[in-house]
């Protein structure tokens, strides 16, 4: 399977199964090993008591591009350390770009910077994330003969 074509299906079979990023509404606009892109429009309960969005929603958005991005490789990856700073408000209807990057990757460790952005291109938000690369592949033969 070409690299592209891979990173694509590891995050077609993870959002099969990640609801809550289906409740975020998140979109992938594109994913490649190392690299995804995705957006969301901000609802109303997502807001908090300041009517402008929860932080949480932010990092969680920021976090589901991380778990894409780090995963694209094809190799299961799970986040051992984020950070988040906030860099601008958020209001309902907005709508938000998540852009995930590689900075650092080794056999067992990763570390990626995402931006949040809204379509005026403003900086909501700075992300960075470590994952831990484990030694199992998305697509192992034993275990999708084991799922069967």
């Amino acid at each position: 399977m070409e690299s592209e074509e891979l990173a694509k299906a590891v995050v077609d079979k993870m959002m099969a199964h990640d609801l809550f990023s289906q409740w975020l509404g998140i979109e992938v606009i594109e994913i490649k090993p190392g690299r995804c892109v995705l957006q969301m429009e901000v609802r109303d309960e997502m807001l908090n008591g300041f009517n402008i969005l929860h932080g949480g929603v932010t990092f969680a958005f920021a976090d589901s591009a991380l778990a894409f991005a780090s995963n694209s490789y094809g190799r299961k990856s799970v986040s051992i350390e984020a950070s988040m700073s906030y860099t601008g408000q958020v209001e309902e209807g907005d709508i938000l770009i998540a852009t995930a990057e590689v900075a650092s990757i080794s056999h067992k460790i990763a570390v990626f910077n995402v931006i949040v952005t809204n379509l005026e291109d403003t900086k909501i938000a700075l992300f960075k994330g470590t994952v831990y690369r484990t030694e199992k592949d998305w697509f192992d033969e034993k275990e999708e003969e084991d799922e069967d």
